[in-house]
């Protein structure tokens, strides 16, 4: 049996939980014999998005097939198209790592690739009619592969089995997974400035300060971008496809901040990380220190701290207002179980019973 994957790509809309309409980019791949299926959602159809695209279907479906069909998108393509295509450098070095060999199809044969576009059309039909709201690209991964796992008790019309029964005789021809996973991620490495951020793809993103003016090794995926130094990873976001936007995270500086209170009133950390309600009342404090105080118990706190500023003009209040909060007083009221002693084991000796 000589196993074959179709793999395709293909736009959808969601909703996010502001009610913003976002394009995604949903990646569907299909076992050719059984049918089994896998789905995953990316912000972007780019070579990172397609190669962790290909690698999560095969850890999916627990090996590597002897080939990967796919069109002549530019993320895999080099030049040509069809039996003439060139398949980009690191689409080979994916495949030379998993041992399967790329083919491309032929422009207008939409046919050598149905089974994936109609797995494409029931994804759609499933999922994004009418538009979806989701909370996070992630939530909607869960959703899609919870559906994975349910379409293999499926029964494809004239087949015997179920898609998942016939996954599973595949299982022995199968090329066995690698022990290492590929690095799909587009990587740089880079100075972090003077300010703690380092660039990548017309972003900036913060890193702790500690490491400001070192360098920094960057792998962005598909929906992240990791920062990496010493071979900890030292930060972590959500990948925006934007241009010249700065993602700072306020605990990156706190500690910097403590050690200078003055900055507080010019920091761009602050002014873009909390909201507009605390930083108005931060304003409102005379004392660098009392702000600074103020951050930490955001930070340790969150947003349920904002419930409590219309009521407090000072940090001694707010910080005394948290702690009603979080400690419980004891109810006077409250059952206590009282076991009272057995008296008649006294009973017998005072009688002068010889068994107590």
């Amino acid at each position: 049996m000589a196993l074959r994957v179709r793999a395709d790509g293909s736009e959808v809309t969601a909703y996010t939980l502001a009610g913003v309409k976002q394009k995604i980019q949903i990646w569907c791949v299909r076992e050719c014999f059984s049918g089994d299926i896998f789905v995953t959602a990316f912000y972007r159809q780019n070579e990172e998005s397609f190669l962790e695209g290909i690698v999560k279907g095969l850890e999916y479906f627990g090996g590597t097939p002897r080939k990967i069909i796919f069109d002549n998108a530019r993320v895999a393509v080099k030049e040509g198209f069809g039996h003439h295509a060139k398949a980009t450098d690191k689409y080979l070095a994916l495949s030379a790592h998993y041992s399967f060999r790329p083919v491309f199809c032929n422009p207008a044969q939409g046919h050598e690739k149905g089974l994936v576009e109609g797995l494409v059309g029931l994804v759609r039909r499933n999922f994004f009619v009418p538009i979806p709201k989701i909370s996070s690209l992630e939530d909607l991964n869960a959703q899609l592969l919870e559906y994975c796992h349910k379409y293999r008790s499926h029964k494809i019309s004239g087949k015997s089995m179920t898609v998942g029964e016939m996954a599973e005789n595949c299982g022995g021809h199968w090329i066995p997974l690698p022990p290492y996973r590929f690095d799909t991620s587009n990587t740089i490495q880079i100075k972090a400035d003077d300010f703690s951020l380092v660039k990548f793809d017309h972003n900036k993103y913060s890193v702790p300060y500690q490491y400001s003016s070192k360098p920094i090794t960057v792998k962005g995926s598909g929906n992240k971008v990791r920062m990496i130094c010493g071979g900890d990873i030292i930060a972590e976001y959500e990948r925006d496809y934007h241009h010249n936007h700065t993602h700072y995270r306020l605990e990156h500086y706190i500690g910097l901040i403590e050690k200078r209170p003055r900055s507080v009133y010019n920091a761009a950390p602050i002014k873009e990380t909390v909201p507009d309600e605390f930083y108005d009342f931060l304003m409102k404090l005379d004392d660098p220190k009392e702000i600074v105080k103020s951050l930490r118990l955001y930070l340790d706190i969150g947003d349920e701290l904002l419930s409590h500023l219309l009521y407090v003009d000072s940090y001694d209040a707010l910080y005394a207002c948290v702690m009603e909060q979080i400690t419980e007083p004891i109810s006077a009221a409250a059952e206590v179980k009282i076991i009272k002693p057995d008296l008649k084991r006294y009973d017998l000796l005072l009688k002068g019973g010889d068994s107590v």
